[in-house]
């Protein structure tokens, strides 16, 4: 059964909790996937809520994206197969994670980050990598911009989706980091059809939620409360 992992109390210890899909049919190869909590959505992009997580990282230097990214995968691919201390094996999990810098140059190498989030039960204690150029990365508590598309995230792609989520953004005058964004990720290289993908910008700020759009009474900004939360009942504002 597919699973979602969900974390809470990271200043302290991670607790994690595998609960069948609840978040959709797109992540249907790995065990384990990053849960999160549907903030808004309109039809051009989604706003989610992720609790923190531990990622297994490594940085590759290359001119194009997928040649960064392929470089990368291979080193995490190899942490989780059992080249760490102790020859752990772990169960390949998703969405991947390719950090891209916003700013790069045709005629220069730019560095690329990919990120695997470390399966629920090695998140406290993952095992040691044996090769020194992967580490762990702790993501905080974020909000993110989604754009999802289908196909294949190529370096082409996935700066065009980027271009019509930034566009978009700027549009209904988002807040958000503009020095990166993410390319995720959530299908094996087998996989030919229905096929998914995403582009994430993490937001400033908190997100200002309204009733639906004919409404002529927006509300105030408010905190995520999931236990009373009904995302389905909003959709993504514009920022004053």
């Amino acid at each position: 059964m597919l699973g979602f992992i969900y974390y809470t109390g990271w200043r302290s210890k991670i607790y994690n909790i595998l609960r069948p899909s609840t978040n959709g049919s797109f992540c249907t190869e790995s065990k384990e996937c990053l849960e999160y909590e549907l903030v808004c959505k309109t039809d051009e992009y989604e706003v989610r809520h992720y609790s923190p997580t531990r990622w297994v990282s490594t940085d590759a230097e290359a001119y194009f994206m997928g040649v960064g990214a392929a470089m990368a995968f291979r080193r995490l691919f190899q942490y989780i197969t059992g080249s760490n201390e102790g020859g752990v094996q772990m169960e390949m999990t998703a969405p991947v994670l390719v950090k891209i810098p916003e700013q790069t140059r045709m005629w220069e190498p730019a560095v690329y980050t990919l990120n695997f989030p470390l399966p629920a039960a090695y998140q406290d204690k993952p095992p040691t990598p044996t090769n020194d150029k992967l580490y762990f990365t702790e993501m905080p508590e974020m909000d993110v911009y989604v754009r999802s598309y289908g196909g294949w995230m190529l370096s082409v792609t996935s700066r065009l989706h980027a271009h019509l989520l930034t566009k978009e953004l700027e549009r209904v005058r988002a807040s958000y980091n503009c020095s990166y964004h993410y390319g995720v990720g959530y299908d094996s290289p087998l996989k030919l059809l229905n096929r998914h993908n995403e582009v994430w910008y993490v937001a400033e700020g908190e997100p200002v939620l309204e009733p639906n759009p004919t409404s002529p009474h927006p509300i105030p900004k408010v905190k995520l409360q999931p236990p009373t939360f009904h995302p389905q009942h909003f959709t993504c504002s514009n920022r004053s």
